[in-house]
Formats: structure tokens, C-alpha cells, sequence
């Protein structure tokens, strides 16, 4: 009774994740509807990542990798959303817990990303190798960025808005991921799943994050036309 339960919360809080992310994404930054979906995002997002962990806990011969994911999203929004609050761009304690945290989830990925390569099918717990190693690698961005960012110190405040988009891009992109081909996919006709047009919004949600990005950290500053980017 326990796992459909957190199994149909972790659908519905995934759903409102995906729709909230979108227009957080697409809003004006800064502007009252942007705070508001993404304040919808953040939630719903570790209301999701966090019920998806467990899910993973309860059933690991089957959703293992559900438990990496979730730990993997949950650390993305909450480091995101830290991010956002900073006033001088200076790490704190919180981002060493988070460092420590996504070491162990990328050192976990890493192991069964190799176990399964070994395996004669090239799977492990349902999953393929090369599964467990994309999200190792995304596992490892964010602990190499942290890592960075605790040696070097404050950021600018236009690295610390990029850095809070990439994080929230990141783990909207893993919720798109989940709903449009991964277990969500389920609640779409069978015809539609096997068109492979479910898989468009994984690619335009990449191309969105990368162009937002490159706007941020490229744009000329008003204030300052000739500053460097």
C-alpha cells in the first residue's frame, strides 16, 4: 500500500514539478510570476526527488537508480535555491554539506555505472551502465563546480545567477526527462510513446538552459557596455 501511495505522489508532485518549471523557466526573471512558480518548482521538486529516493530505497532490485536521481535533483534545487539568496556571493557551510553529499551519490553512481558494464547484458538493477554513468557525470559538474566555488571563493553576480540558472535548468531538465520518457511516459498512448516525439522536450529543455546561459554570462552590462563577460 506504502510504495503505490508514494508512487502516486511522486507522479502528481512530478506533473505540477513540470508544469511550474516551464513557466518559471519561460517567465521574466525577477518578475512576481517567475518568484512564484519557481517558489512551485522548488517544492514540488523535492516533493518529488525525495519521494522518488525512497521509492528507490523500497524497491532497489527494481528503481535503484530512482534513489540516485532523487538525491541528485534534491541536491541540484536546494543548491540552486541557495544560490539565489546569497547577498555576497560567499559559500558557507550549507555548500560543504552539499559537496559531501554529492560526492557520495557520484562515487554510488560511478560504482554502478562500472558493475553493469561488467554484466554480460551491460545492465544492473534494470538499468543500463551508461544510465548510472550520465548521471555520475552530472553527479560530478555539480561537485567539481562547489569544490571550485569553495577554493575560489564569492562570486560575481553574474556567475552566481548563472550559477543558480544551471542548477534549476539541470534539475528541471532531469523532471522533463522523467515525465516525457521515463516512468511518467507511461500515462501517454503507447502510439505516441514509440514516435519518439516524446523526446523533443528533453532536447528544446537542454537547448533553452544553454541559451539562457550563454545570454547571462555573455551579455553586455548596461551599466557598463565595455565590461568583460
Amino acid at each position: 500500500m506504502l510504495p503505490e501511495l508514494l508512487t502516486l505522489f511522486h507522479v502528481l508532485s512530478g506533473t505540477l514539478c513540470v508544469g511550474a518549471g516551464g513557466i518559471a523557466f519561460l517567465a521574466p526573471k525577477g518578475r512576481p510570476v517567475h518568484r512564484a512558480a519557481g517558489t512551485v518548482f522548488l517544492v514540488s521538486m523535492l516533493a518529488t526527488a525525495l519521494s522518488g529516493a525512497v521509492i528507490g530505497v523500497l524497491e532497489p532490485a527494481r528503481l535503484l537508480i530512482t534513489a540516485f536521481a532523487g538525491l541528485l535533483a534534491a541536491y541540484l534545487v536546494l543548491t540552486g535555491w541557495r544560490t539565489a539568496r546569497w547577498r555576497t556571493g560567499r559559500p558557507g557551510g550549507f555548500e560543504w554539506v552539499a559537496l559531501v553529499a554529492i560526492l557520495a551519490g557520484t562515487a554510488g553512481l560511478a560504482t554502478l555505472a562500472v558493475l553493469a558494464l561488467q554484466t554480460e547484458t551491460g545492465r544492473l538493477l534494470g538499468f543500463a551502465g551508461e544510465d548510472y554513468a550520465m548521471l555520475a557525470m552530472m553527479s560530478a559538474l555539480g561537485a567539481v563546480a562547489d569544490l571550485t566555488l569553495l577554493i575560489r571563493g564569492p562570486l560575481s553576480p553574474r556567475h552566481r545567477i548563472a550559477r543558480h540558472l544551471w542548477r534549476m535548468g539541470l534539475a528541471f531538465f532531469i523532471a522533463v526527462g522523467s515525465f516525457f520518457t521515463g516512468p511518467g511516459a507511461r500515462v501517454f498512448p503507447e502510439a505516441l510513446r514509440e514516435s519518439g516525439l516524446l523526446s523533443l522536450p528533453e532536447g528544446l529543455t537542454a537547448l533553452l538552459i544553454l541559451l539562457f546561459l550563454v545570454r547571462t554570462l555573455f551579455k553586455r552590462s548596461r551599466r557598463d557596455p565595455g565590461a568583460a563577460s
